[in-house]
């Protein structure tokens, strides 16, 4: 029989579902972390919330895990990858507190229009303070929403309710899905110098980390109110500081923190800045919810191998898994190299498969490719959601399947348009190892790696040994340098795999090289 461990709070009923499955199940929340570790090793799956921590560390000690179920949609306290190395699937609930999410970012837009917290503080005091608490209407105002995903749409469509002008950032948002949702679709900078209050609803990545940096918080209208209900990580806090203190920033209200649980933080002093302790799931439906589903989910997975809603693992048949098995990988790969080369406003994904993998089952190869392709901006991405990601942003996509001849025996092709162009990657396979083959048209040989950077130039005399002098200067080490040109002269493409990630300032000192036209940092 299979046992799984819960080892944070969930719904009695959770239990109750895994018990009628026929799994043997022990419920232990709040265990410390030297506990967990030496009684993990008996479990074939982990249930968890937020509070448990499974490191590289713990997984060491999970000998027998199979799965783990993360009762929410943030995976930050899950090491994704160690789990994926020991062969361990992580499976999370999407969907199941979307709605309790944006309810609470309302409620916090309320509380800091017209300082509900501090005066009713004031008030129990024994004070009577009305002029002290001067608020703000927000009928009229414009909200500003930093991506307009699941969670993103219910905000905007409340704020709609409100008589509120929305505005839109968002990548992946096209104007058409923009025009359902009711909402006016601007570049970031707009956004910020037109909104009066901000709202986040993206994931923590490299491209969103510090979205509403110091230099970005300059940008926007004096007297913007904020809201973070989605990731600690997105605001400079430091930077926040700054500008509520000087007044530009009239408010914030906050619901993460770049370090939680957050005991101690800077901006607590504030008065003009509202705290609450990681709220935005916590509403007994919501947990309910998501607790159902993480039970059913595992028991699926532990007694019929079926996976639903897994980050790490494709949702598969036995027969089709062992032939897939390095097209899946190549399709993921190409994926994430196109989500971040390409350009905002995404209107059509094409997806081409030609030779070999033309005569497969093309249908987990697609979504691996659009969880590749949305994984780059959008939180919780899998085989399962993507598709329904992708349709909710009004993109289009387009799989053809062509089995003649090319010129390598297997070859996917995968194209984006946006608004300001397109971007294109071909990939193949070399004794089952992905490679990129073509970049925009371009041959391009290369090898993916977990750190890289695309240069793309004017192909010039002395660009690669200035490029490669910088490197070397900054104390960057090149594992891997692959360059390909469209001709003499023409436009090249310089893929180099580092060994560790290369930060801003160095990108914008090769961007500023003779003949640079573009520079992007890639992970994978």
């Amino acid at each position: 029989m299979p046992n799984v461990l819960v080892s944070d709070e969930l719904s009695p009923r959770a239990v109750e579902i895994f018990r009628e499955r026929g799994i043997d199940v022990d419920f232990k929340p709040g265990l410390k972390p030297d506990e967990l570790k030496k009684i993990i090793g008996q479990y074939d799956g982990l249930a968890i919330r937020s509070s448990t921590k499974v490191t590289k560390e713990l997984l060491e000690h999970a000998l027998a895990l199979k799965v783990i179920g993360r009762a929410g949609i943030g995976v930050d306290n899950v090491d994704v990858p160690a789990a994926s190395s020991r062969g361990v699937v992580v499976m999370n609930t999407p969907f199941g507190n979307s709605i309790t999410t944006a309810e609470h970012a309302i409620a916090m837009l309320f509380a800091l229009a017209r300082d509900i917290p501090q005066a009713n503080q004031s008030t129990r005091a024994g004070k009577w303070e009305k002029s002290r608490f001067m608020g703000v209407e927000l009928y009229g105002k414009v909200l500003g929403v930093i991506g307009a995903g699941n969670i993103g749409s219910i905000v905007a469509d409340r704020a709609l309710g409100l008589k509120m002008k929305v505005v839109a950032y968002d990548p992946f948002l096209g104007e058409e899905r923009a025009r359902d949702l009711g909402v006016e679709k601007v570049e970031l900078d707009e956004l910020l110098t037109r909104a009066d209050f901000i709202t986040l609803h993206v994931p923590l990545t490299d491209q969103t980390r510090n979205v509403l940096s110091a230099a970005n918080l300059a940008k926007t209208k004096k007297g913007v109110r904020i809201i973070n209900c989605a990731r600690g990580g997105l605001i400079d806090e430091v930077a926040l500081k700054a500008a509520i203190e000087s007044g530009h920033v009239a408010g914030a209200a906050l619901d993460v923190f770049t370090v939680e649980p957050a005991k101690e933080n800077a901006l607590f002093a504030l008065e003009q800045v509202i705290c609450t302790p990681h709220l935005g799931a916590s509403t007994n439906e919501a947990q309910e919810n998501v607790a159902l589903q993480v039970a059913e989910q595992m028991s699926d997975f532990l007694l019929h191998g079926a996976v639903t809603n897994a980050l790490n693992m494709p949702s598969l048949s036995a027969e089709d898994a062992p032939k897939l098995k390095p097209y899946l990988k190549l399709a993921e790969q190409l994926g994430a190299f196109v989500g971040q080369i390409m350009e905002p406003g995404l209107k059509r994904i094409e997806i081409r498969y030609a030779g070999q993998v033309a005569s497969l089952n093309l249908r987990p190869l697609t979504a691996v490719v659009l969880k590749g392709l949305l994984g780059t901006q959008v939180e919780s991405v899998n085989m399962v959601n993507a598709p329904i990601l992708a349709k909710e942003r009004g993109i289009d996509i387009v799989e053809t399947r062509v089995e003649e001849s090319i010129d390598y025996q297997t070859e996917i092709t995968v194209q984006v348009t946006t608004e300001r162009g397109t971007r294109t990657a071909v990939g193949t396979l070399f004794a089952e190892r992905p490679r990129v083959v073509g970049i925009d048209g371009v041959p391009t040989e290369a090898e993916l790696t977990p750190h890289m950077l695309l240069v793309s130039n004017q192909d010039k005399p002395g660009f690669i040994g200035a490029f490669g002098r910088m490197l070397g200067d900054a104390g960057v080490n090149i594992a891997g340098f692959h360059n390909g040109r469209s001709g003499p002269g023409g436009v090249a493409h310089c893929l180099v795999s580092v060994d560790e990630r290369v930060d801003d300032g160095l990108l914008r000192k090769v961007a500023q090289l003779p003949n640079v036209v573009s520079v992007r940092a890639l992970r994978f």
